[in-house]
């Protein structure tokens, strides 16, 4: 048992489903073929009659009995004294290799002699020997410890034939793997990924049950919630009313889908306990801060928490909105509900402080809200909320009318008067560079090289980047005075600029779908008519070609899935990275859903 821990460990595996899921690279088949197959790989019954050295090698004549008597020459370039006395003239064997024609007459090169016949033998590629991964398949992929896994006939069935099959015919069809088999696979690859997921999931009691009134806050709104809003603050509502079971929700709703009002919402529910909100920026904060002031019913005292700067008294308030410096204030009051705005934009070290302050005191927990505006394809949406409970928030308030389109050197005049047409109409321009200084290694200008072009040509340029100790005051000052501002990626989640009419975006071939998408999303806020224009010096990228076609970000998060052929993206849920060997995270949907659903059966002892 030692043993067998310590080659799981080399394997790095950890359930019994991921050993099964190693499946054979090949297979050694022994059995005798009936067919002479040029090109192939066979098993001959051979009888020696002639053997002789020339110019080093063995040249060994056998005679086929089951064919007539036919005979096939083999040469042996890597002779040991074994071949020799193997070999002699009148040995009978089973030999196994690639059958060739050379002017008219069969050959073997280099064939082996097969001790046992009529055997199919799986050949693993792992870091274990042979003989090591042999003897845990043999040990542990057994019918009854499948099926306790809680698989199917059908899977059972599949997973032996991989791993102890009578024929290669069982497995393969023209060489590949039989697409009922791939099939198979899939959803033993998803299954396995969920059942782990959901090992991981703990359940504490929560501080308190929330059962705030939000009819106020929601009958002020000088607009109607969309329904998918609604259907989240349902969802977070149902999980604060818990007492038993702490919430643990992540909302991952689209650029402008309007997830500040369902963190008001929230807040709501909370009453009379406290909330505390935390953002991963000033402009942020201070933003979420606005926004609650301005939408909360008087009666709520808002305060905001942010280095060097305080607006009301956090001890009293109702709702504590604040950046990393909530973490440390000793004197914190205790809530029972927190909330995380893009909880992957802190580092490490804020996370585990985070943990500390969602920790509660004792075995109770606060229940916990996780905001993100990086939307997730639908298929990883699903395997999430095996540890997470997960809402999307897919529409948005209003249409929003954003043209996008890729362009080159040739259209920069065009580009020019559009930009004056748009401020002209008070409207403003941001530019994002791909460097802040010039470099050798990108064919684009930085955004020091530029930014002279640009402040001889216009008035009110601003300029800011990631560096920038002052970009959070550049950019309130821009929003207010500015004509065109002058950036890196740093715009891409921040402030909401409601007369950014128009993007360009400099060598965007060389950004992520889902950093163009959130950097798209700074335009066209308040429904105005805007535009996303892609400059590149290869402007038949298909990438970006297929990003023009469609706003919706979670169709973005899938193409970006597709295109990077890679596992998860979203933050600290899952860790970055997840690579599956059958499951297409872009098209498999409906395995998952498959797989989700066998699980939640088993969870209430119904079996097939």
């Amino acid at each position: 048992m030692e043993e067998a821990k310590q080659l799981f460990k080399k394997l790095k595996i950890y359930s019994l489903l991921d050993l099964a899921l190693i499946i054979p690279q090949s297979y050694n088949d022994t059995t005798l073929s009936t067919a002479l197959e040029i090109g192939k790989t066979v098993t001959l019954e051979a009888k020696v009659i002639d053997s002789a050295v020339r110019n080093g090698k063995l040249r060994v004549t056998f005679e086929l009995p089951s064919f007539h008597g036919r005979r096939l020459s083999s040469l042996f370039f890597r002779t040991t004294p074994y071949h020799y006395k193997l070999f002699e003239v009148g040995s009978r064997h089973y030999i196994q290799g690639k059958l060739e024609v050379y002017n008219g007459y069969l050959q073997m090169p280099q064939p082996r002699s097969v001790k046992e016949i009529g055997r199919v033998t799986p050949k693993y590629k792992t870091v274990l020997k042979e003989s090591e991964i042999r003897s845990l398949i043999e040990a542990y992929i057994t019918e009854k410890n499948l099926f306790d896994e809680g698989l199917d006939s059908k899977e059972v069935g599949v997973l032996m034939r991989l791993h102890f099959p009578n024929s290669i015919d069982d497995v393969y069809s023209e060489g590949s793997l039989k697409p009922e088999i791939v099939r198979v696979l899939k959803f033993v690859e998803a299954y396995n990924h969920l059942k782990k997921l959901r090992g991981k999931r703990i359940a504490f009691p929560a501080i308190s049950a929330l059962t705030g009134d939000i009819t106020p806050f929601v009958e002020g709104l000088p607009f109607k919630l969309t329904e998918q809003q609604q259907q989240t603050i349902a969802d977070i509502r149902s999980d604060l009313a818990n007492k038993e079971r702490a919430a643990k929700r992540m909302i991952v709703g689209d650029v402008g889908s309007g997830k500040t009002m369902v963190i008001l919402a929230a807040a709501m529910t909370a009453l009379p306990h406290k909330s505390i909100l935390m953002a991963p920026t000033s402009l942020l904060a201070l933003q979420l801060y606005e926004e609650a002031c301005k939408h909360l019913p008087r009666s709520v005292r808002v305060a905001l928490l942010m280095q060097g700067k305080e607006e009301g008294d956090y001890h009293d308030a109702d709702f504590i909105i604040g950046t990393h410096a909530l973490l440390y204030k000793e004197d914190l009051p205790q809530a029972a509900l927190v909330m995380v705005d893009e909880q992957h934009r802190f580092g490490t070290v804020q996370r585990q402080m985070l943990e500390a302050l969602v920790s509660g005191e004792g075995e109770e927990k606060p229940h916990y809200l996780q905001f993100s505006a990086t939307p997730i394809p639908r298929t990883q949406a699903m395997m999430e909320s095996e540890l997470i409970d997960v809402s999307l928030i897919t529409t948005t308030p209003f249409d929003k009318k954003v043209s996008t389109k890729v362009i080159g050197k040739p259209e920069f005049p065009v580009l020019l008067k559009h930009i004056e047409t748009e401020i002209s109409e008070n409207h403003q321009v941001l530019i994002v560079y791909p460097l802040v200084e010039e470099s050798s290694e990108i064919p684009y200008q930085s955004l020091d090289e530029g930014r002279a072009f640009w402040e001889k040509r216009f008035e009110d340029v601003y300029v800011t980047h990631g560096k920038d100790k002052q970009k959070e005051d550049v950019l309130l000052e821009f929003r207010e005075k500015g004509n065109i501002l002058l950036a890196t990626t740093v715009v891409e989640v921040g402030i909401s600029l409601p007369r950014l009419t128009l993007i360009v975006i400099v060598g965007a071939e060389r950004l992520g779908l889902a950093t163009l998408h959130q950097l798209r999303g700074r335009v066209g806020r308040n429904g105005l008519e805007s535009w996303c224009y892609l400059f590149s010096n290869v402007p038949q990228n298909e990438r970006l070609q297929k990003f023009c076609q469609t706003t919706n970000g979670f169709d973005i998060a899938k193409l970006d899935l597709k295109f990077r052929s890679s596992g998860d993206i979203v933050d600290g849920t899952i860790q970055s990275g997840q690579k599956f060997k059958w499951l297409d995270m872009t098209e498999d949907e409906a395995v998952i859903a498959q797989a989700k659903t066998r699980l939640g059966a088993l969870k209430l002892g119904i079996r097939n």
